[in-house]
């Protein structure tokens, strides 16, 4: 994917995020605006029965008008026709405010006509909470003779605990937006340095082609002169010239394969695979790279499997190289073939070093190579098994690896035996 097109991506996503952020702290608000709303209707009602039942304790008619004046969201007045008791607003305030559920903390005020002023009552909490200033409730300015005020001071905190469930799925939202933020500027950053590093790769392994290609043609020249051919020691010279140089063409080539093969699916040309002669093929190959090696080739039936042949072979001369590059001793390799119900099991095991067990995750990566004594002796790019496991991948091949230090390595590969 271009990284034109990722930004579009991640900004559709980024944008659609944001409008499901937007539209949910709409909902919130109105959500608020609904339990705000629901919240003063039983407030209404509840002060009408305390105003109610106030005027029948004293025997007094209830007022001509709406005794209930609301201030402000939090702040009621009601008026009563006659002179009442604050042991008896006390009681019906809770009672009434229980029996409609109202659980908000409260305080109230109670107007004293002989005195003239408003008088503190109490602050009522279901938590036994307790206030540490008293609210100075004001005297009505129309003209009642006797009324009490309600007061709730907490009543943004109430109604923001009965919308709890939608403040956390809020929340929730706005995580996954700093999450999703933080990861499309991860993925962004990945890319860039992705792109980076194949144009790197691809430039670099260019430029060296040039001067391998020279010392190459240079070589092979050299190699037909007729002083080179008939003195030992410079032909022994211009022969190691033209195997390094070929060596050197071949590690540039894997490398340029493989940083064209991370942008692009690898093309597979799969055709019927004997097992046993395509692995046979490779051991004598590998056997002329390392003559003292120790390989045997254990089958339980004759198999074949559908498969690119270049790059099983590829694959398993990877895996062969490796075994033996990493040997303590004379390399000995032992490669099962086992047929199962459905599937082909291709087992290689050595002798070698083994591999520390907080290194195995880390083997099949690219360029990845384990700091020992043993890599510091032998050449390589890191890119051998992170090839392995490409191919592996691109065929849908399952491959797994257990080693031991200085006990050797087992990696399996389970081919199915029909695609």
């Amino acid at each position: 994917m271009k990284i034109k097109k990722l930004n579009i991506a991640l900004w559709l996503g980024f944008i659609v995020i944001v409008g499901i952020m937007i539209l949910q702290f709409l909902l919130l608000r109105q959500a608020y605006n609904y339990e705000e709303k629901k919240f003063a209707q039983k407030v209404h009602v509840a002060l009408l029965e305390v105003s109610g039942k106030l005027n029948v304790e004293s025997n007094t008619a209830l007022p001509q008008t709406n005794p209930i004046e609301k201030k402000s969201n939090n702040y009621y007045v009601v008026n009563v026709n006659s002179k009442f008791e604050e042991a008896s607003l006390d009681y019906y305030l809770k009672n009434e405010f229980e029996k409609f559920d109202i659980g908000a903390d409260f305080e109230y005020g109670y107007y004293d006509c002989t005195k003239e002023c408003m008088k503190y009552g109490k602050y009522i909490s279901e938590e036994n909470n307790s206030k540490k200033n008293k609210t100075n409730f004001a005297l009505a300015k129309n003209g009642m003779a006797y009324y009490f005020a309600v007061h709730f001071p907490n009543l943004d905190k109430y109604i923001y605990k009965a919308l709890h469930i939608w403040i956390i799925f809020s929340l929730v939202m706005l995580i996954v937006l700093m999450l999703y933020g933080y990861s499309a500027f991860t993925i962004l950053q990945q890319k860039k340095y992705s792109e980076l590093q194949n144009d790197f790769i691809n430039n670099m392994t260019h430029e060296f082609k040039t001067p391998i290609s020279s010392i190459l043609i240079a070589s092979n020249f050299l190699d037909k002169q007729e002083p080179i051919l008939l003195n030992d020691k410079l032909k022994k010279y211009t022969e190691l010239i033209t195997q390094q140089a070929v060596k050197l063409n071949n590690h540039v080539e894997k490398i340029l394969n493989l940083a064209k093969a991370d942008n692009n699916k690898i093309s597979l040309q799969k055709t019927s695979i004997h097992v046993v002669n395509s692995v046979q093929l490779v051991v004598d190959n590998i056997l002329l790279k390392y003559p003292n090696a120790v390989i045997k080739i254990n089958n339980n039936a004759d198999v074949s499997i559908f498969a690119d042949e270049f790059h099983f072979s590829n694959l398993v001369y990877n895996l062969l190289d490796n075994a033996a590059k990493y040997a303590s001793t004379n390399p000995i390799i032992l490669i099962k073939i086992e047929k199962q119900k459905k599937f082909v099991q291709l087992i290689f095991t050595d002798n070698g070093i083994g591999i520390p067990i907080k290194e195995q995750q880390h083997i099949f990566e690219k360029f990845y190579r384990i700091k020992n004594i043993k890599s510091n002796e032998v050449n390589g790019f890191g890119l051998g098994l992170f090839y392995v496991k490409r191919i592996c991948k691109e065929h849908n091949w399952n491959i797994t690896l257990h080693s031991k230090i200085q006990e050797g390595t087992t990696i399996k590969i389970l081919i199915p035996t029909h695609d």
